[in-house]
């Protein structure tokens, strides 16, 4: 008997330390299969890129058939695994869209190996699903989900936030010059100085450019622009975090929270919706303003047909709510055509700058706001208990940003009515002259449009819009600047220290010291980043005009775009100095500087405090 227990407990011991190895295995294949298909999912990418910008030129489609059918079978057998082996884990991890992927992948491969029937049973289906489309499409999609989640992951190692977001920024940068100089892409060429220039003016929405874009790139080198400039506005975290959650949902907590912080969504629960809100509504403001855009130029600039028109309007919807500033017709909106023309493309493109530029955490609060008022409402109609009436249904940061927005963009208008009205806008109607100062306020915090050649301002003018730009839109909206956030922040402070109180408040909130103190150190590095690269190109760019100089670091530093001459004189040097401006301004120089120090902790001991004096 006793030999009999023995030898089940060793039968027993054997067989747990089988499943533990084979559990084991199962893990190490699992971890190998993930980095295998997630690099096979890069070379995806890379590989339909090369299909598409360099057919019929340095590449044949021939060379690049093969890579694809590899990266298929490795996306085949990832998929087969999780589904055999890993089937518990994988439907606890995986949504509806990752099954429709999933299957996506396996029917491609019943496709690849089964014969085309003939005659066909299901002639439309069959068509679909043996064309070449079919299968880039579920490579890409498979691809994009792999990439999203491969990048959620790394941000759950506890990396910085501040270092992830810049190097999301760097990285897309760098390959969006390297699309752009694809010879599908441009005409007849561009140097990598060049290309690396607009594709950081592109991802950073900024707008300055080195080139004239419409003599410059083709169709598709500006839809890669005009993608680089969504990403680039909305943010690549925004962009992976919506895909890694949308199509598995299996990112770890900590990703979550940092998503969290980044969109402001108020709970973990309401984050996919969020980044949902954010999206559609990214998309329908664009699409609303692309339609009202087509309309108010159909039919008025010589020689384009409505095609040219469909493709003008969503650049240029694009362009506006991402505060980007890129134009693809040329003289771009100070055209003739535009300007002494209908007046309402102005206006249009005017709101998608607001709205786009007021900061999505704005927008939230707004749909959280009009949701609660809408519930109440219904709820009385119904002749329903209600709830109490909740003091502040827009939150304090809404309420800053609101006004302060109102009063520059009306200070703005007024500022540049008086001061050009004889000048630049002399010879419009009192109608056109409205419009354009309306216009001209909006547009240097920041998209960048040029309705009427800054490089004919009056110097005063000149300041005002140097200011503009230097304030820029909402905190994490798609504009640049100091933020009307910080600039708010920074007056009411001055207010408090001028009455001799010691908390800031406003509308019966009082704000955070790190608030304040966050406020007064974005604006002392702005300062202080502005005088370093002023000089720098005064020193590298002895010969050009120092006002035209100094309004262009203004200009790449705010992320606006408005130029007065200076970018196409401007030499490698200059360009790559300009490049990094407009990087520090988009990720934001504490940004970078607080994620390459890193987060200390308070000393545990308490000083005793003292004044220095300060008149």
């Amino acid at each position: 008997m006793k030999k009999l227990q023995r030898r089940l407990y060793l039968t027993r011991k054997a067989y747990s330390r089988f499943v533990h190895r084979f559990v084991a295995t199962l893990r190490v294949l699992s971890s190998f299969l993930n980095v295998l298909s997630t690099i096979a999912a890069a070379i995806c990418i890379t590989a339909i890129v090369i299909y598409g910008g360099f057919e019929d030129r340095a590449l044949s489609p021939d060379m690049v058939w093969p890579i694809l059918r590899c990266v298929q079978a490795v996306f085949t057998v990832n998929v087969l695994f999780n589904l055999l082996f890993l089937f518990k884990q994988t439907a606890n991890q995986s949504r509806a869209i990752k099954w429709i992927l999933d299957t996506g992948i396996i029917i491609s491969l019943l496709v690849w190996l089964s014969p085309r029937p003939s005659p066909p049973l299901i002639p439309v289906l069959e068509t679909v699903l043996y064309s070449p489309w079919f299968l880039i499409t579920v490579l890409t999609a498979y691809s994009a989900e792999l990439l999203s989640v491969s990048l959620i992951r790394i941000m759950g190692h506890r990396i910085n936030p501040a270092l992830i977001l810049s190097s999301s920024f760097f990285i897309l940068i760098l390959i969006g010059s390297a699309l752009l100089m694809m010879p599908q892409c441009t005409f007849s060429g561009i140097s990598f100085t060049d290309s690396l220039f607009i594709s950081t003016s592109a991802v950073c929405v900024t707008g300055l450019s080195t080139v004239d874009l419409p003599s410059t790139f083709t169709t598709l080198g500006l839809f890669i622009i005009a993608v680089m400039m969504q990403i680039g506005a909305i943010g690549v975290m925004t962009f992976t975090s919506f895909f890694a959650l949308f199509f598995s949902g299996n990112i770890s907590l900590y990703s979550q929270f940092m998503v969290k912080d980044m969109i402001y969504s108020k709970t973990i629960n309401s984050l996919l919706p969020t980044l949902l809100y954010i999206l559609l509504l990214t998309l329908v403001m664009e699409a609303l303003g692309a339609f009202g855009i087509f309309l108010s130029i159909h039919g008025d600039i010589p020689d384009m047909t409505t095609r040219d028109e469909i493709i003008f309007a969503a650049f240029h919807s694009l362009s506006a709510f991402c505060n980007a500033g890129f134009s693809n017709l040329p003289e771009g909106l100070s055209n003739p055509a535009l300007l002494h023309g209908n007046q309402v493309i102005y206006l249009i493109m005017s709101v998608l700058i607001v709205t786009g530029g007021i900061g999505y955490p704005i927008l939230v609060n707004a749909r959280d706001a009009l949701f609660t008022s809408v519930s109440r409402l219904w709820k009385f109609l119904r002749h329903r208990p209600v709830p109490p009436r909740i003091t502040h249904l827009m939150d304090l940061n809404t309420r800053v940003v609101l006004v302060t927005t109102t009063i520059l963009l009306v200070a703005g208008t007024v500022s540049f009515l008086l001061l050009e009205n004889h000048h630049s806008l002399s010879g419009m109607s009192p109608w056109e002259k409205l419009v354009q100062s309306i216009f001209n306020s909006v547009t240097p915090r920041t998209a960048g449009f040029a309705s009427v050649n800054p490089g004919g301002f009056l110097n005063v003018t000149l300041i005002l819009v140097m200011f503009l730009m230097w304030v820029g839109g909402g905190s994490q909206s798609t504009a640049g600047g100091i933020k009307v956030n910080t600039l708010a922040a920074v007056i009411l402070h001055l207010r408090t220290t001028v009455t001799g109180r010691n908390k800031v408040v406003y509308h019966n909130r009082m704000l955070s010291t790190a608030s304040v103190s966050r406020a007064q150190a974005v604006v002392f590095l702005s300062i202080a980043s502005y005088i370093f690269y002023s000089v720098t190109m005064l020193i590298i760019e002895p010969d050009i005009p120092a006002k035209m100089l100094l309004f262009e670091v203004g200009s790449a530093l705010g992320t606006v775009g408005l130029s007065i001459g200076a970018t196409p004189l401007i030499g490698t040097g200059a360009k790559l100095l300009l490049c990094s401006a407009m990087f520090i301004g988009r990720v934001g120089l504490l940004s970078i500087i607080a994620g390459i120090a890193g987060s200390k902790n308070e000393p545990p001991v308490r000083y005793p405090s003292d004044n220095i004096i300060i008149n």
